[in-house]
């Protein structure tokens, strides 16, 4: 059977077979297993087994379909594969994969096809082992070769090397190195796509580069893609810790106040408005949790309430709850009602002289969960409700805690009058007992 071929074929072949290369390297990144594998660095021998287990197998259906008809020389990236997976893998996994997909090679008499492909695996794991910054191999890609007189520049002038020159010389070795063999042997101990020394072997060589250098790319992409994701998560994790964590530090001194006037006249309301305290703070320790069930929130408002009443005092502060039994497990982001529930007392009831009174209520309608606090305070003017509910710890901070969680989807209503008081509305969607914690990658 005749090897050559003429410069469309050549062209057309290649051009399918960095093709190939890139789809492979795609699909594998769809793999979630795979994509955590890639992320991470430092790889365990559980890790580089994945990998080996991941990129083996099409590349030996590659190597099957070759040897079945002549129409598919494009598919063969044994020696390709081989690398790639020396770079990532190490000096033992790339000759242990590499001999692994040229198992058909090697059934079909092709003797020279495992021991080539089982030393482009080890010269891929020996450039890995020889770069002192792993994060250089994935900054090799497809035009890399384009950097070589900035690389030799950067040589002479800094006597620094750009360590991503190391994996472009080794393809461009292995693929004369393969084309060598073949003109020195018989022809069929290895597959070489076009073993010829004239000019189209420059193509056949920036084909080999490509092939090798795409899935890099392709891979380093979806490694970029996985880290922004992770900061995302990191970034989500520290905002929702830091607001859920925000409660007015007036509220802690005036709670130590409370207890030091309490202890004179009736300890036991000391010690119990010291323990609410205590339950308290250890709910804001609680960074981990982004929802808690509705039962467990009202559960912590009563403790912050009756340290409220205990500072009041019980004829000036008057709790009613209103609570639809159906939503005390809903869950709802943590801390959300203390925000509102200070507003409430801060800018509603302090200011007035005679007693004052807070509802709480709760309803569930259409899988929506409608929360309404409403107070009988001196209300707030239109001019001063924006610098009141939107500046500083309050309902800045539930609204931008809503934003987060729930995108659009809820509504925080705010009607206020002078003289009469203020109802604030949240509405957002009835989620189940099963929701997932907000977790980090």
């Amino acid at each position: 059977m005749d090897t050559t071929l003429s410069i469309r074929e050549l062209l057309f072949t290649l051009l399918l077979k960095v093709g190939v290369a890139s789809s492979i390297a795609a699909l594998l990144a769809r793999w979630n297993t795979f994509r955590r594998v890639l992320f991470t660095e430092e790889r365990d021998a559980d890790q580089k087994l994945k990998l080996m287990l991941f990129m083996t197998p099409p590349l030996i259906v590659g190597v099957t379909l070759r040897l079945v008809s002549p129409y598919y020389r494009f598919a063969d990236l044994s020696l390709e594969g081989a690398f790639l997976m020396g770079l990532l893998g190490g000096r033992v996994v790339g000759p242990i994969g590499g001999a692994i997909i040229t198992i058909p090679a090697l059934m079909a008499h092709e003797w020279l096809g495992m021991p080539a492909a089982a030393t482009a695996g080890l010269l891929g794991g020996l450039i890995r082992q020889v770069i002192p910054d792993k994060e250089a191999l994935w900054n090799f890609g497809p035009f890399t070769f384009l950097n070589i007189p900035k690389a030799l520049m950067r040589m002479i002038r800094d006597t620094e090397i750009m360590w991503e020159m190391l994996p472009l010389l080794t393809c461009v070795g292995l693929e004369l190195g393969r084309v060598a063999l073949v003109e020195a042997t018989k022809p069929k101990w290895l597959f070489a796509l076009d073993p010829q020394w004239n000019w189209q072997l420059a193509l056949v060589v920036i084909a080999t580069l490509m092939s090798v250098a795409s899935p890099l790319k392709i891979w380093n992409n979806t490694r970029i893609e996985m880290n922004l994701e992770r900061h995302q998560q990191l970034l989500l994790r520290a905002r929702m810790d830091a607001l859920s964590s925000q409660i007015n530090p007036h509220f802690l001194f005036n709670t130590l106040n409370t207890v030091s006037a309490l202890i004179r006249i009736d300890p036991d309301s000391a010690r119990g408005v010291v323990l609410k305290l205590s339950n308290i703070l250890r709910r804001l320790l609680r960074k981990h949790e982004t929802f808690v069930p509705l039962r467990e929130e009202l559960s912590f408002i009563d403790d912050y309430l009756d340290i409220e009443v205990a500072r009041f005092g019980h004829d000036n502060l008057d709790i009613v709850k209103e609570i639809d039994e159906v939503t005390l497990e809903t869950f709802i982001p943590s801390m959300l009602l203390q925000p509102m529930v200070e507003n409430s007392l801060k800018h509603g009831l302090a200011p007035k002289l005679e007693g004052g009174r807070i509802l709480l209520r709760t309803t569930s309608n259409g899988g929506r969960l409608h929360i309404e606090i409403a107070d009988n305070g001196v209300g707030i003017s239109e001019e001063k409700m924006p610098h009141v509910y939107v500046e500083g710890i309050g309902l800045s901070n539930v609204r931008e805690r809503l934003r987060v969680l729930y995108g659009e989807d809820f509504q925080l209503d705010i009607e206020s009058h002078e003289g009469q008081g203020t109802t604030i509305r949240i509405d957002v969607p009835e989620l189940a007992p099963a929701i997932p914690e907000v977790s980090v990658f």
